[in-house]
C-alpha cells in the first residue's frame, strides 16, 4: 500500500487526503505534504483510512518528497471535483 492514496475516515481529520509513507500490520504512516510532512508522518489505524486504488506514487530511495506529496493529492482532488 505505500505510495497510494488515501482518505481518512474517522477522527479529526475525516475526509482528509494523504499519501500512505510506511505501514506495518496494523497501522500506516500518511503525510501530506503540508502539516503532516514526509518527516513528520501521522499514525493511523489501517481500518480507519479508505486507499484509493486510482494512484500511487513510486517510493524513490531517498524517501517521498512534500512537493511531490502536495501535487499530487492537488491533482487527484481537481480531477475528483471536476467528475462531480
Amino acid at each position: 500500500m505505500t505510495g497510494m492514496l488515501a482518505v481518512s475516515m474517522a477522527g479529526h481529520d475525516r475526509g482528509c487526503v494523504y499519501v500512505i509513507v510506511d505501514e506495518t500490520d496494523e497501522y500506516v504512516w500518511l503525510a501530506d505534504g503540508k502539516t503532516r510532512t514526509a518527516d513528520r508522518p501521522k499514525k493511523k489505524n489501517k481500518k480507519h483510512i479508505q486507499v484509493i486504488k486510482k494512484v500511487r506514487l513510486d517510493r524513490p530511495e531517498d524517501g517521498f518528497k512534500d512537493l511531490e506529496i502536495k501535487r499530487t493529492i492537488k491533482m487527484y482532488q481537481e480531477g475528483a471535483n471536476v467528475k462531480s
